[in-house]
Order: C-alpha cells, then sequence, then structure tokens
C-alpha cells in the first residue's frame, strides 16, 4: 500500500513540473512575440524618420575632378598633390593629352561621377593656367596661376588631419564685382568639402582663405590652433598658423559653358606672360641698338676730326 501512495505521488509530481514547463514556455513565448512587436515597430519609426530627414535635409554630392596637361613640372605636381591631401572629395585621374580639345574634360568628369573640375594647363616657359569648371553646363574660369609654394618648399609649423574638413573664407571684396560673386560661388562648391565625402575626417582644423588685392585672388591655409605648443597648460586661445600651399591666380575670362561657350567676363588689365617676355627682349634690343648707335657716332666723329696727312711728311719723303 505504501509503494501504490509513493507512485502515484510521483506521477503527480511529474505531471505538475510538465504543467510549469509548458507555463513557462508559453510566457517565454509570449515575451518573445513582444519583443519582435516592439522591435518591428521602433525600426519602421527609425524608417519613417530617416526618409523625413532626407527628404528636408538636401545631400550635398560634390566631387570634384583633378588632372592636368602633359608638359607639367616637378612644382605643378606637387601643387596637384597638395590640393588632393587637402580636399577628400576630389578623383584625381590621369594626364591629358591633348591641350587644344577641351569638349572631353565634361565627358570625363561625367564617367568619373563629378560634377566639378580642375585643369591644369601647363604651356611653354613653365607657365601653368588653371581652369575650375562646372560640369557639363558650367560656367567655367580660366586663370592664371603664379608664385606656387607648395608644402615641402614652405615647411611652414602648422599642420592638418589629412581628410578633415576646412572652412572656406572669401574677403568681402568678391561680393562687390558680378564676376567676384561667380568666382565665389564656382570655387565654394569646389573647395568646400561636403559633410558625408568619401575619406573625409568628421573634424574641422584648418582655414582656406581667398582674398582679392590688385585683382588677383591669393590663396592661403591656416592650422586652428586651440592651445600654445609652447605653453600646454595655459588657457585655451585660438590662433591660426599656416600650413600651405601658396599661389596667386590671375582672372582671364569667364566662359558661359563648361571650357567652351560666350565669353561672360574677360580681364581687361591681364596681360599674357609671352607679351612680358616679348617685352623684355624688346628693351634689351633697344638697349643693343641704342649701344651701337652710340659707337658709330663715335667713330663719325673721329673720321670728322681727322686731319689730312701732309705731302711732306717723313713717312712720305723717306719711303
Amino acid at each position: 500500500m505504501a509503494s501504490a501512495l509513493k507512485a502515484q505521488s510521483k506521477i503527480a509530481s511529474k505531471i505538475e513540473a510538465k504543467e510549469s514547463r509548458k507555463k513557462q514556455k508559453q510566457k517565454r513565448d509570449v515575451a518573445d512575440e513582444d519583443e519582435d512587436t516592439i522591435m518591428q515597430e521602433a525600426s519602421k519609426d527609425m524608417v519613417k524618420v530617416a526618409t523625413s530627414t532626407s527628404e528636408t535635409k538636401k545631400r550635398n554630392k560634390q566631387r570634384v575632378l583633378l588632372l592636368c596637361s602633359r608638359g607639367v613640372t616637378h612644382r605643378m605636381r606637387h601643387l596637384m598633390n597638395d590640393l588632393e591631401a587637402l580636399l577628400p572629395q576630389v578623383k584625381k585621374d590621369s594626364k591629358l593629352d591633348s591641350k587644344n580639345n577641351l569638349g572631353l574634360l565634361p565627358e570625363l568628369a561625367d564617367l568619373n561621377n563629378c560634377n566639378n573640375t580642375l585643369y591644369f594647363e601647363a604651356r611653354r616657359h613653365e607657365d601653368l593656367y588653371m581652369w575650375a569648371a562646372k560640369t557639363p553646363n558650367g560656367p567655367s574660369i580660366k586663370m592664371h596661376v603664379q608664385n606656387i609654394h607648395t608644402m615641402d618648399e614652405l615647411k611652414m609649423t602648422g599642420n592638418c588631419l589629412k581628410g578633415s574638413r576646412g572652412i572656406v573664407s572669401f574677403d568681402k571684396a568678391f561680393d562687390d564685382t558680378e564676376w567676384g560673386r561667380l568666382v565665389k560661388e564656382v570655387f565654394t562648391q569646389i573647395f568646400c568639402v561636403p559633410p558625408l565625402a568619401r575619406r573625409s575626417k568628421p573634424f574641422i582644423d584648418h582655414i582656406l582663405t581667398f582674398s582679392l588685392l590688385d585683382g588677383k585672388i591669393w590663396f592661403r591655409n591656416f592650422q586652428i590652433m586651440e592651445k600654445n605648443p609652447e605653453q600646454p597648460n595655459a588657457p585655451a586661445q585660438t590662433s591660426l598658423v599656416e600650413i600651405g600651399p601658396r599661389f596667386v591666380l590671375t582672372p582671364i575670362k569667364i566662359f558661359e559653358g563648361a571650357f567652351n561657350g560666350a565669353t561672360v567676363y574677360s580681364n581687361p588689365e591681364f596681360v599674357t606672360p609671352t607679351a612680358v617676355r616679348s617685352a623684355l627682349r624688346r628693351a634689351q634690343g633697344e638697349k643693343y641698338r641704342i649701344r651701337k648707335g652710340v659707337e658709330s657716332e663715335r667713330a663719325d666723329r673721329r673720321e670728322l676730326r681727322r686731319r689730312p696727312e701732309d705731302e711732306l711728311a717723313v713717312s712720305k719723303v723717306f719711303s
């Protein structure tokens, strides 16, 4: 009788354990379903927020194609490398063979998914011209590049993170003229780094400045210093330290299209480097002609002052 009671108690305990396990499993299933529904609703809310923010905030997709023509010097190549390091949205391409057929550049920009183009054109006697254009419809600006100093040449104490975003600063004189406002807009779209550009870092530690003086555009690059390296424990004090590179741009012409089209602006004060060299050669030739004219006048005066030879001279009597 005792054995039967023990068996019945064991069976009852097993049945109760099975029922408790079933109840726990049901509770877990309900909790999992609740978590799934909560995650689905949260994901739907996140998608709605992302779509709403993408619709309200326009994404900046500015990309710049950087290339040059054949015949560039080592200094020009170093300048292009410096600009590539400063602008993470730049996509560099190989050299362009033809200097006369610039209509190929909008097609190259389209193939590389770029909507801006910086093209460096090298001429004889190390003359460098820079084209800044909005592709494929324009406008485009042709400028003469002078006083090039790269980062390796300057050896400045300043430094910035590669790929960091920079503040683009323009002189107030750009807003005084129509061509200045146009140049400012083109440079803004080329040199401003988009927030989500490729290879860009979420830091702002340098300033790109464009100053307009004497009809020329002066480019400088400065690092933003929060502390003095000589006094690290001193209170924070913002200062600027030049990094490089340096160069000066002289606007020549602004065209309506990309590397072609009607001339919107032409600089009347621009003198080509070839004309400057020819004027120097003419000045040197003028000095030579003046010196030769003085020598011929001296010879003529000597001939006029020469006295006639006497017939009774010793050289004739005893010859």
